[in-house]
């Protein structure tokens, strides 16, 4: 009887209500140009510009919650598409700044003291576009499939290396010079973006493209560093370990092994192997155990690294922690991968590591006071903003109170929407139940 009334954390009803907890908390984010960057308590950040990869991930979210029925979501998803087909498009040269120009003010800004150009169109920023718009034609709004087409045929034309099986990094404004720079972060959000892209488009192409990357960093540099994946290369794919060790915490860019990307890895593998299958495409055999390796190397090396339950940011080369706060999306990732390989493989071990970090994630993460998940979190677990202040996106958060009440698929819309690939029914048993 209490266990019906107080669901555990992982539970169907548990998940449903955290999943509109944070879908009420990311409707404040709309701004003029898109969405905006909410701080710790909710409120968009005044004088921070519009991030493009920010509206596309709230337009990912929205065009999700208007597939849940949720009110208002679909006018949500729609502005953030007018926002994409608009002010965050470069409409002279063709695809998407990082973040909302203004002008000459902005450009001035962007190279004062060596500052990051922000009018440079980057590979991550491009993935989540084509992630939002596939998510959005799913989902039937206005504007979407014009959106995606026009996503991928960038993508494809300028970020797509063939020979590399893999994305560029960045390039200028004009497309005229690439970055001496190879990153697995923004290769990694393609695959995520690829397969949502296949499922909207009927076009396996993506997915292939999808196989090809995941194959040369998980199945390649990642076995050969045993299950630790460096994340910074060289144009020519030459792997860069010593990357930023003078800047550690860099949000995009870290120093050293980062225990929540090879937990996403893992679950992106078993959407992908889901995905090859449905689409008739060849499954290569290594998909699950690779899956299972890194998820097993990630979970024995990262979780309580330094003695305190959580996963730390990131780890150095021999496993000692580097930079120990907590980030929220580390542990929403864990809970997925954990949930996915469960349901994946039938081997109810994953229930185990389900409910304790979803148990962890309900004590220290979930804001019950101002909402949302507080994004970064020190060695003790108390809120703290040394990475990632505030509360930018629910994404990571959103995705991880909505992937085990609607069953696995190349992606998320399509589990929503009933389309190929759609696994429902699996569910692992918690302790808090089915989840």
């Amino acid at each position: 009887m209490t266990a019906s009334r107080h669901p555990a954390p992982g539970h169907p009803d548990w998940l449903r209500t955290e999943e509109r907890r944070l879908y009420s908390f990311a409707a404040r984010a709309a701004v003029a140009d898109g969405f905006g960057w909410l701080d710790a308590r909710g409120r968009v950040e005044a004088g921070r510009p519009t991030a493009t990869w920010i509206t596309a991930r709230m337009t990912h979210v929205f065009s999700l919650a208007s597939l849940r029925g949720e009110e208002d979501a679909g006018r949500l998803a729609d502005h953030g598409v007018a926002a994409l087909t608009g002010p965050l498009r470069d409409s002279e040269r063709g695809g998407w700044f990082e973040e909302a120009p203004t002008g000459h003010v902005l450009w001035e800004r962007s190279h004062e003291a060596g500052g990051p150009d922000v009018l440079r169109k980057s590979a991550y920023t491009h993935a989540f576009v084509a992630l939002a718009a596939a998510s959005a034609v799913r989902a039937d709004r206005p504007g979407a499939r014009e959106l995606l087409d026009e996503a991928l045929g960038v993508i494809g034309t300028r970020f797509w290396e063939e020979s590399a099986g893999a994305v560029r990094e960045s390039w200028d404004r004009g497309w005229t010079e690439t970055e001496d720079y190879r990153g697995a972060n923004s290769n990694m959000h393609c695959v995520e973006a690829f397969l949502a892209a296949a499922d909207a488009t009927g076009d396996h192409e993506w997915t292939r493209r999808a196989l090809a990357i995941a194959e040369r960093l998980v199945h390649g540099v990642a076995a050969e560093y045993d299950w630790r994946l460096p994340e910074h290369f060289t144009a020519d794919w030459r792997a860069l370990p010593d990357h930023n060790r003078d800047r550690p915490d860099d949000p995009f860019r870290p120093f050293g092994s980062t225990t929540g990307h090879l937990l996403e890895w893992a679950r992106l593998l078993v959407h992908l192997e889901l995905a090859l299958a449905e689409a008739g495409e060849p499954v290569p055999d290594w998909l699950r155990g690779d899956a299972v390796r890194l998820f097993d190397h990630a979970v024995r090396r990262g979780w309580s690294a330094d003695g305190a339950d959580g996963f730390v940011y990131t780890l150095d080369w021999a496993d000692g922690p580097v930079v120990r706060e907590r980030m929220h999306w580390v542990v929403a990732e864990a809970t997925m991968t954990a949930w996915a390989l469960g349901a994946r493989t039938g081997d109810e071990s994953y229930a185990r590591h389900y409910d304790r970090w979803w148990a962890y994630a309900d004590r220290y993460h979930l804001d019950r006071e101002h909402g949302s998940w507080h994004h970064e979190l020190d060695p003790a677990g108390r809120p703290s903003a040394t990475v990632w202040p505030g509360k930018p996106d629910v994404y990571h958060a959103y995705q991880a109170s909505l992937l085990p009440q609607v069953g696995l698929a190349g992606s998320l819309a399509a589990a929503l929407d009933g389309g190929s690939g759609a696994a429902r029914g699996k569910r692992v048993t918690t302790g808090g139940g089915t989840a």
